[in-house]
């Protein structure tokens, strides 16, 4: 028997329960909301301590009946923490980048073990497809580099279907009076992109080792002489060396980028560098034996990152590589949202294309199950994007189911699962900063909730491009826009020309955050104050990509007068391949 206040309080709270689980899931942080708040409960209670917590979780019977497992819960918290499982598995894999890092250290040596007795030719490849504003600044840095002129090639490959080929051309030829061995070659259609002018350029090429640099890099003079005597190990067939920025100050956006690209050239190629397991060349900043390209079929382009396809296919032929962190190779960083997630997209995308294409060709191959285990983890893990979908529909009823299962079911089950996954984000990154720079690595935390909001925000573009791969959806290699500039403030006639649109994209995800600051509202509503602090890294992280992407640009055209822009860096595409 029950008063009647206690019996119209418990047909309230089910009608609520049953009212609200259908609202959304993404991310482990609302599980750090939770250990928060049972924390406050368990400080404010009396002191007579964790014993009498228990006793108020399992042996006090005064609400029993408020809450009753139903099947709608089980189909709502079943897919929800099989995602965060899975999430926490690839976070659990971050810890072990961590560690193997740390673990393996001793085995990074910076110096060639021998010396060539007599240099070998080099030809420095340089790819370029409308790159009209930064194409100067490269050949002139390639052309400084140091080494012997009769020893060296360079070959400007350009793609280019704007006035980039005439500014190029002119350019190489005043390069080339100046007694620089640098040629010209500009292909008439733009057959499998950028792996298809590397094959184009390689048919013609005169070294044995070729050095790669994309049109926004800006290579020191001393690089070659520092790479080439790793080659003097005739099983290297890949160098590989650390991007650093040119304009890492210039924005919030440019200093999270670099964070985040940082975090995988110091931890996860030193990691699997160390440990010798596979790892891939970045496209840029790194150079090859030819032997190693030929040996593994060459440059093909039936995925958007030729470069991590043929890494996997050349070390399944035998090839050693190397990857040297100390050698840095400064680019210009995306400035603007779009051509950040432009780039992005393309490398999850690609990531996916090579793991349906090169996985099968590692499980058949006789290297060591450490190997393909990690293959596995780099191949896919651009899977995360689809899960964290998953996650943002189901967060929120998940939440308020949670709630009112009671708060130690959450410490021992969603605490355990938030660890491996989500703090495994702020460890990685803050880590890599302390070890490139130790004097000033504190600063990172300070950005670390913009990080994580970045990621939430790419969601939607990267869950695109992930699900094209996965349906053989075909789509162009869209280049990154590159606009020469370094200093804050600094503006460049590259960003009107270039400047990309997404779309339809901006928009959904102005409302998925407006979705989640209608659940702040209710978190608000009923008293759940600690939740709020992470549903908003939700609402920052989808507003900030939405709005930016939207805005970027917006009021510069506004001050020239609503003068049209063009959109030349995203012609229509074409397929993969043609």
């Amino acid at each position: 028997m029950c008063n009647g206040k206690l019996c119209a309080t418990a047909s309230v709270v089910p009608e609520e329960d049953t009212l609200f689980p259908a609202i959304a899931a993404f991310c482990n942080l609302a599980t750090l909301t939770r250990l928060h708040s049972a924390l406050f409960l368990f400080l404010l209670a009396p002191k007579n301590d964790f014993s009498h917590f228990l006793k108020m979780q399992y042996r006090d019977q005064t609400f029993q009946g408020l809450y009753r497992w139903n099947s709608f819960d089980a189909w709502l918290l079943i897919p929800y923490f099989a995602v965060m499982i899975l999430l926490a598995v690839y976070g659990i894999h971050r810890y072990t980048l961590v560690y193997l890092y740390f673990r393996y250290k001793k085995n990074y040596n910076p110096e060639p073990p021998s010396h060539f007795d007599e240099l070998p030719m080099v030809t420095v490849q340089l790819p370029a497809y409308n790159e009209q504003f930064v194409i100067e600044r490269l050949i002139e840095a390639v052309c400084a580099m140091q080494y012997p002129r009769e020893k060296l090639e360079i070959q400007l490959l350009d793609d280019s279907t704007d006035e980039t080929q005439h500014v190029a051309a002119e350019i190489v030829d005043r390069y080339a009076a100046l007694g620089n061995p640098i040629v010209y070659i500009h292909r008439t259609n733009r057959h499998g992109f950028k792996a298809g002018a590397l094959d184009a350029g390689l048919k013609v090429a005169k070294g044995d080792l070729i050095a790669i640099f994309d049109a926004d890099f800006v290579p020191p003079p001393d690089w070659l002489m520092r790479v080439i005597h790793h080659f003097a190990e005739p099983e290297i067939g890949m160098v590989q060396t650390r991007w650093a920025h040119l304009n890492r100050d210039y924005s919030l956006l440019t200093k999270v980028e670099a964070i985040l690209l940082d975090g995988h050239f110091v931890l996860e190629h030193g990691a699997r560098a160390r440990t010798g397991d596979f790892f891939n060349f970045n496209g840029t900043a790194g150079m090859w034996r030819r032997a190693a390209i030929t040996d593994a079929g060459g440059w093909q382009h039936d995925t958007l990152t030729e470069d991590t396809d043929l890494s996997y296919r050349s070390q399944l032929a035998g090839w050693k590589f190397k990857y040297l962190p100390d050698i840095e190779c400064p680019a210009e960083l995306p400035i603007e949202m779009t051509a950040f997630k432009t780039q992005q997209a393309r490398w999850a995308k690609g990531l996916i294309q090579t793991s349906i294409k090169v996985l099968p060709m590692i499980f058949r191959s006789n290297v060591s199950r450490k190997i393909k285990i990690e293959a596995v983890y780099h191949l896919t893990a651009n899977i995360s994007y689809p899960l964290m979908v998953i996650m943002t529909a189901l967060l929120i009823p998940a939440m308020i189911v949670r709630f009112y299962q009671g708060w130690f079911q959450m410490l021992l089950i969603d605490v355990p699962l938030f660890t491996a996954s989500t703090l495994s984000i702020g460890v990685f990154y803050v880590i890599s900063q302390r070890e490139l720079f130790p004097k000033t690595w504190l600063k990172t935390f300070l950005y670390l909730p913009l990080l994580m909001a970045l990621g939430i925000g790419l969601t939607v573009t990267n869950t695109k491009a992930v699900m094209e791969a996965l349906f053989g959806i075909k789509s162009a290699f869209a280049r990154t826009p590159k606009y020469s500039v370094a200093k804050k403030g600094e503006k460049s006639k590259a960003a009107t020309k270039y400047r990309k649109r997404l779309l339809l994209t901006p928009w959904i995800e102005l409302a998925i955050g407006a979705y989640f600051a209608l659940a702040i509202v209710y978190t608000f509503t009923n008293n759940n104050y600690f939740t709020a602090p992470f549903l908003i890294l939700f609402v920052v992280g989808y507003w900030y990509t939405g709005l930016m992407s939207l805005l970027q640009g917006r009021f510069d055209r506004w001050r020239s007068g609503g003068a049209n822009t063009t959109d030349e860096s995203s012609p229509k595409p074409f397929p993969v391949g043609v």
